[in-house]
């Protein structure tokens, strides 16, 4: 089922970028597919099916492609292809603050508004789970990764003086490609049960 929601997923991303539908198409029945969670990035994938894993679920077995759009910006597109004006299926997803426009624009056009709803993280999704993890259990992480010497010199530059150690950190994570998508699955599974960030856990309820 995981490389069949895997080959869905792709379908529908090259259909977002102008492909032809058909395989999309045919594959959302077969599977069955009945839920998309709209992501912006690869980083809230591996935060989303991580704590999923953890709670030992299986979401493409449940009928849930987690997928993620490659920016905000792209939600209009994949929510009318996908939702109640598209595919027919339920939506719901996880975005930053200052994105949530685009997502309640997204929804509107695929005409999930009021039906159907998705969660907004108060800065991004990293945020969230350093403010609930706390900075020392953070740079213990970060230690265990073999990351603290890059962390240490990155420190160091004038442009993190003076910023908040939770703000120092989430810059960090940024700073290399695939670091945050290690850190989104390596944060999430480190979560006490009573600690999950309110967007995300309430995304996983209505899963």
């Amino acid at each position: 089922m995981g490389a069949d929601m895997g080959a869905f997923r792709e379908a529908v991303t090259a259909w977002a970028a102008g492909a032809p539908g058909e395989p999309a198409r045919e594959l959302a029945p077969r599977l069955p597919v009945r839920t998309a969670v709209l992501l912006e990035g690869l980083s809230d994938a591996a935060a989303v099916n991580a704590l999923a894993e953890g709670r030992g679920r299986d979401l493409a077995a449940e009928g849930v492609c987690v997928l993620p759009m490659g920016g905000a910006m792209s939600v209009g597109r994949f929510a009318g292809l996908l939702g109640p004006s598209g595919l027919g299926l339920r939506l719901t997803g996880l975005c930053d603050e200052r994105e949530s426009g685009y997502y309640a624009r997204g929804w509107e056009r695929a005409g999930a508004t009021g039906k159907q709803e998705f969660f907004v993280c108060a800065a991004d999704l990293e945020e969230e789970l350093i403010r609930a993890l706390g900075v020392p259990r953070v740079e213990e992480l970060i230690q265990a990764e073999g990351d603290l010497r890059p962390l240490r010199i990155f420190l160091r530059q004038p442009a993190q003086q003076g910023r908040s150690p939770e703000q120092q950190l989430r810059r960090f994570l940024g700073t290399k490609k695939g670091r945050k998508i290690q850190y989104g699955r390596v944060l999430v599974e480190a979560l006490d049960a009573d600690r999950v960030p309110a967007p995300l856990d309430d995304l996983l309820a209505v899963l």
